[in-house]
């Protein structure tokens, strides 16, 4: 039977249009499911404190489970490849930190691209690093560090969490703008760094505030910058870098990704949510008490930072000639 032009055109129309109300139903009823988070890094870290925060409020406010999967190693590598070989449905998503635009050009072998493959939702909050040094060093200023630095080249240690991570990284931005020469000691994580310099072991250490703070107001260790471009709200009393070396800046951000191709309504729906609780009372408290500042905006917005921190870092690591062992 031959169907008249226009119920052919109609019928055609109407099968094309089932794609498009198939995913607004989709995310309509999204979740019908538990959702998972994979986090690239061990629980009790400041990755996977967020995560739990921001898991919590969603589980709240979008009534099911979602589950923080911790998935640590090789810098976060395995969680981001874990999420980008997941269905794009929106039940697998990704906890991000700066860390994975880093890894793009720390790694020499991924099989992924972090911004092509890994679809930005949200951005959650941004930290900064502190400087700080053991009591023991003879300085109680930046300007005095520096002083201290290039009448002293290579005869300070400096520690980090290993190579590449953002202890490291941060230093090295640091040590080219302010043109002082710091010895990088590099050890398995940012904990046993901090230890070695309230023992005097390393002098300086450009560590994550959520690792360090408890330290500072305990006066085990002298902070003496942060390494925002502004003050941070944690340590009011803590110059920025920025105030001694014009230009300086260095933040971890954290935020929220899934496989590329998730339907954009989901998208929309976590961006919308995530937002929701940047506003909150007790959810900014919270992330201000671990150093945060909130970072509310649309994923495109989220998407440009990624991309922006990865051509940053890729500069900063060639620069510096950084290569994982």
């Amino acid at each position: 039977m031959k169907l008249p032009r226009r119920q052919f055109l109609h019928l055609a129309a109407g099968a094309a249009a089932l794609p498009v109300l198939s995913r607004i139903v989709q995310a309509q009823a999204y979740p019908s499911q538990p959702v998972r988070i994979v986090v690239g890094f061990a629980a009790g870290g400041g990755n996977d404190i967020v995560a739990r925060l921001m898991g919590q409020w969603l589980s709240e406010r979008l009534g099911q489970s979602f589950i923080i999967e911790n998935r640590p190693g090789a810098g976060g590598t395995i969680a981001t490849e874990t999420v980008v070989r997941a269905p794009a449905d929106g039940y697998t998503l990704l906890f991000v930190t700066s860390t994975y635009a880093r890894n793009t050009t720390l790694y020499d072998k991924l099989n992924f691209i972090f911004h092509r493959d890994i679809a930005a939702v949200a951005s959650i909050m941004s930290v900064p690093n502190v400087v700080a040094v053991t009591p023991s060093l003879p300085v109680k200023t930046m300007p005095e560090f520096m002083t201290y630095a290039r009448a002293n080249p290579g005869k300070l240690n400096m520690g980090s969490g290993g190579i590449g991570a953002s202890e490291h990284l941060f230093g090295e931005l640091f040590k080219m703008m302010a043109g002082v020469d710091l010895v990088h000691v590099p050890y398995r994580g940012v904990a046993p760094a901090l230890t070695d310099l309230i023992g005097g072991q390393v002098q300086v250490v450009f560590s994550t505030l959520t690792a360090a703070i408890q330290y500072i107001r305990a006066g085990n260790l002298r902070a003496l910058a942060v390494t925002s471009a502004t003050r941070s709200e944690a340590l009011p009393n803590v110059p920025a870098v920025s105030e001694f070396v014009p230009g300086y800046e260095a933040s971890t951000f954290y935020g929220l990704g899934a496989p590329m191709n998730i339907p954009a309504e989901i998208v929309e729906r976590l961006n919308k949510e995530i937002n929701a609780a940047l506003v909150d009372p007790k959810i900014k408290a919270r992330l201000a008490d671990l150093g945060g500042k909130v970072l509310p905006g649309a994923p495109a917005d989220f998407g440009k930072l990624i991309l922006d921190e990865t051509e940053r870092w890729a500069k900063v690591i060639r620069a510096a000639n950084i290569k994982l062992d």
